[in-house]
């Protein structure tokens, strides 16, 4: 049977007069459970009507939930939150941060407060104040659906693609908004996503899907509405109450006057020969009309919006992204050098080249370039965090019998660090053979000896580098726990002088591999499509060492 919900705005402390309305509609209809969006109390709660909510003498008709909003929840509430208490008949806490299964069935996942941007890492520990981090918002992605999402904030861009936010002239300064939160929704997919309104005012936007999916097309479309109810007896008479009955059966045919996603990102057009480079930036002289400039007239380097691994590129290729962390973030190569079918017969179902991207436009992960030394150490410490994890992943899956190599081009003159990670057989590792195969071909091209040198932020090498990390695990002698680890990180520095090949680690593992004529990333030619595939398929065998999902 369906179940029929009731929802209201911000209450903001009309107790007497909220419930009382609640008990009437209840009558009549018989809902299943209530919510209450943004704030239940207000900071000057009315003494007497909090002792009449909280003794029971005012009748909450149906089960009713809540989470923190904007304000502070009163102390006597707080006291029975942190006793485990019932703080009123038919009254339950949702939790600042939480997932809810109600006893309908009906998944709610809860984030309360606003985001408190001055704690830049890690998930808030108090359960009741009005604010969170953008890792509680993070941490609830792997909730990944939900039939309710409520939260104090709007996602940020949820008036785009909508004419009635076109009429209401809404843009990101009407109310607080949050792009993790965007994220967040954009994740679950939820069928209702209800908000606080900040003023006297509802928006009910236009329904929206997400991006079409051919995988996913026979489960029918995900389809989410967007709400954010005016407060309780405001003075302009605003929409304040919504009551639906919540439908599971797969929508088909999107209803007149939805809309896509806010939250698509559009792919970019197909490469052409002025993105040449692995590194994917493009060359704005090529393919057009222009007069090419003289090597003194060199064109200083794109900014965030135009590179192509800063998440503001309106550009990005998102649906390539795996994973985000707090400092950096996964996504799959371009172009592979592996194919899905490469280390299949060692367990492996998708093709493995990843890419570890630091947030923070940089060419260098170095204190300068980095914002200063606190920045590039944690970002190194998480992008290092993301390649163990990876590397455990390929070993667990294949049954030791992958190891990975994982190389960094550090230059001055660069554009956006990064790291890339192959996965290799193991015994290439264990034999050296991966070692010598670098090191013989720097002595060829004349570019340089490779030293072993365990290292951590640019600051500790001198100049440009490239760094290689091998790793692999030998099988136990008793074959079921791993036994010795092979690691090994060498150090090839270069300086301005050589001219210095970005391909050279790949042409080094295409030889290794047997893959030669994968050796140019862009004649790989994979469509979108292929590459959501890889992606869906990387997802699901990362999911279990994906710290970022972890609650």
């Amino acid at each position: 049977m369906a179940s029929k919900l009731f929802v209201f705005g911000s209450v903001n402390g009309q107790l007497r007069s909220a419930f009382g309305k609640l008990a009437a509609l209840h009558a009549k209809n018989v809902f299943s459970f209530a919510i209450v969006t943004g704030n239940l109390f207000t900071e000057a709660q009315d003494d007497d009507e909090l002792n009449a909510f909280l003794s029971g003498e005012i009748t909450i008709a149906c089960p009713t939930y809540f989470t923190v909003g904007a304000v502070a929840l009163p102390p006597r509430v707080v006291e029975k939150i942190e006793s485990d208490e019932e703080i009123a008949p038919n009254l339950h806490y949702l939790g600042k941060r939480s997932v809810t299964k109600t006893s309908e069935g009906v998944r709610i996942v809860a984030l309360g407060g606003l985001v408190d941007l001055n704690i830049v890492a890690g998930q808030s520990k108090d359960q009741h104040a009005p604010f969170h981090t953008e890792d509680d918002a993070k941490a609830l992605r792997g909730a990944n659906n939900a039939d309710i999402l409520l939260t104090a904030m709007w996602p940020s861009e949820i008036w785009k693609n909508s004419a009635k936010a076109k009429e209401l002239t809404f843009n990101s300064s009407t109310a607080p908004s949050s792009q993790t939160i965007a994220e967040l929704c954009a994740t679950l997919k939820p069928r209702y996503h209800f908000a606080t309104s900040p003023g006297d005012f509802c928006f009910e936007r236009e329904p929206f899907f997400p991006e079409p999916n051919e995988e996913n097309k026979d489960k029918g479309l995900a389809l989410t509405r967007f709400i954010s109810l005016a407060p309780w007896a405001n003075a302009a008479k605003a929409k304040s109450m919504y009551a639906f009955t919540i439908n599971r059966d797969a929508i088909i045919m999107p209803p007149p006057g939805s809309t896509l996603t806010p939250f698509f990102k559009s792919a970019p057009k197909k490469r052409t020969a002025d993105q040449a480079e692995f590194s994917r930036f493009a060359n704005p002289n090529a393919d057009n009309k222009k007069p090419r400039r003289q090597r003194h007239e060199r064109s200083p380097p794109p900014g965030p919006e135009r590179c192509f691994f800063c998440l503001s590129n309106p550009n990005l290729p998102v649906h390539m992204i795996a994973s985000v962390g707090d400092d950096a973030y996964l996504a799959t190569a371009k172009g592979p050098l592996s194919s899905a079918d490469t280390f299949r017969p060692q367990g492996l179902d998708f093709p493995g080249h990843v890419i570890i991207t630091p947030l923070t436009h940089a060419p260098s992960l170095g204190a300068a370039a980095m914002g200063g030394e606190d920045e590039a150490h944690k970002t190194f410490a998480e992008m290092t965090r993301f390649r163990k994890s990876l590397q455990t992943m390929v070993a667990k899956r294949s049954k030791r019998r992958l190891g990975a190599v994982t190389w960094e081009i550090n230059r001055a003159r660069g554009i956006h660090v990064h790291w890339q990670f192959m996965p290799v057989p193991a015994e290439l590792m264990i034999k050296g053979t991966v070692e010598i195969g670098f090191k013989v071909l720097a002595k060829d091209l004349k570019i340089g000896e490779f030293v072993t040198k365990e290292f951590g932020t640019a600051d500790e090498i001198e100049g440009d580098y490239l760094r290689v990390w091998i790793w692999a695990e030998e099988d136990a002698e008793d074959g079921v726990e791993g036994g010795r680890v092979v690691g090994k990180s060498l150090l090839l520095r270069f300086d301005e002088g050589i001219r210095f090949d970005l391909q050279f680690p790949r042409k080094v593992m295409a030889k290794l591999l047997g893959l030669e004529e994968r050796t140019v990333w862009q004649d790989i030619g994979q469509t979108e499509n292929e590459e959501k595939v890889d992606v869906a398929a990387f997802r699901t065998g990362f999911k279990e060492w994906d710290f970022t999902l972890q609650s």
